[in-house]
């Protein structure tokens, strides 16, 4: 059987809970077929680089799949007939990741960094000096007297 990593982005005004029964519903497709879903992922909603079909948002989710061709053209028949997914990108991997993807490393280190103290209004440009501007024109010059 060969390995894919499946991404669907299904449209923003579906609710979470819709978007996990599709999800439920690709992978039903995928067992049935004699193949098995080693992984699935809830990316969440997230901003979309380019608008797709009239969307700003969608909800992403990743699956790894192990499973012969047949199943899997399936299920991206499925989905292309499917009004509530807006892409689907299928590709076949040499080896599956273990562990959560890049997407939710990323997603987990910033929930665990630290919150950004002792930065004032100015954000961390505090050390430089502040600029002011002559009257009768407009370039700046430091408020130390050097230009």
């Amino acid at each position: 059987m060969a390995l894919y990593e499946c991404v669907i982005l299904a449209r923003q005004e579906v609710s979470g809970q819709q978007v996990e029964t599709i999800a439920e519903e690709m992978a039903n497709v995928i067992i049935q077929g004699g193949g098995q879903v080693t992984k699935k992922e809830f990316w969440g909603l997230r901003n979309l680089t380019y608008r797709m079909k009239k969307n700003r948002k969608a909800h992403y989710v990743l699956f790894n799949v192990d499973s012969p061709s047949a199943p899997v053209k399936e299920m991206e028949r499925q989905m292309s007939l499917n009004e509530d997914v807006l892409r689907f990108l299928t590709v076949r991997v040499d080896e599956l990741e273990e562990g959560p993807s890049a997407m939710l490393q990323a997603k987990s280190g910033r929930d665990e960094r630290e919150g950004r103290e002792g930065r004032g209004d100015r954000g961390d440009r505090m050390d430089r000096p502040r600029r002011e501007f002559r009257e009768g024109g407009d370039r700046p010059r430091r408020a130390e007297g050097g230009e």
